[in-house]
């Protein structure tokens, strides 16, 4: 009988380990499960706020009418090496890539001035149309955080005369963020670079 009851017990103390094991196991789930859920909503959320950024870009414009002909100013625009001596948003230019010309797929280091001080960017080019388009697009890597398509167009609107627009087109998650700055501190540097090639068209000629 005692040996009986000894087995019983064994039985007993077994299936209470076992029910307070899968007690433990199924305990564990409810407190993944929410875990695994908030990050996988983390990540879609992050994705939809990436592809959002990048498909809603925030851009500057600044044109001017220039008393000069399409390639007067096309001449100015594309002379890098002189930059310094005119340009008081982008103070300095020049091409790094091995041709050392101004052409498509050509890079460039670029240091770029306005209120908050300097900054040097190493872009490359996109578009070379000379007496039209001249453009270029910089990263900030990896290149979803932040880019710049800068575009300097070139319209022809009368004898001696052209609309010169520079235009500045930006993407990437931290750009929402920038959105002031670029309004308040580099918007005002396009108008600047502008008033100064209109000088410096006129000092040429």
């Amino acid at each position: 009988m005692s040996s009986s009851v000894s087995d019983a017990s064994d039985v007993s103390d077994v299936s209470e380990n076992d029910t307070a094991e899968g007690t433990v196991k199924k305990r564990s789930w409810p407190r993944r499960r929410p875990v695994l859920s908030s990050l996988l909503v983390l990540a879609v959320a992050l994705t939809g706020y990436t592809v959002w950024t990048n498909t809603q870009p925030v851009r500057i414009t600044a044109s001017m009418e220039l008393r000069a002909t399409p390639d007067e100013v096309w001449r100015v625009l594309s002379d890098f090496e002189k930059y310094p001596e005119w340009n008081p948003f982008i103070t300095s230019a020049e091409v790094t890539s091995d041709s050392g010309r101004v052409e498509e797929g050509a890079t460039l280091r670029n240091r770029m001035h306005d209120a908050s001080g300097d900054t040097t960017f190493t872009p490359e080019i996109q578009t070379v149309e000379p007496g039209r388009e001249l453009k270029w697009l910089g990263k900030v890597e990896p290149g979803w955080i932040a880019d710049g398509q800068h575009r300097f167009h070139i319209e022809r609107i009368g004898p001696d005369r052209v609309r010169f627009t520079q235009t500045e087109r930006f993407t990437g998650v931290a750009v929402p963020f920038l959105k002031g700055h670029l309004e308040e501190k580099t918007l005002p540097q396009f108008h600047a670079m502008n008033a100064a090639l209109q000088e410096r068209l006129d000092a040429l000629r």
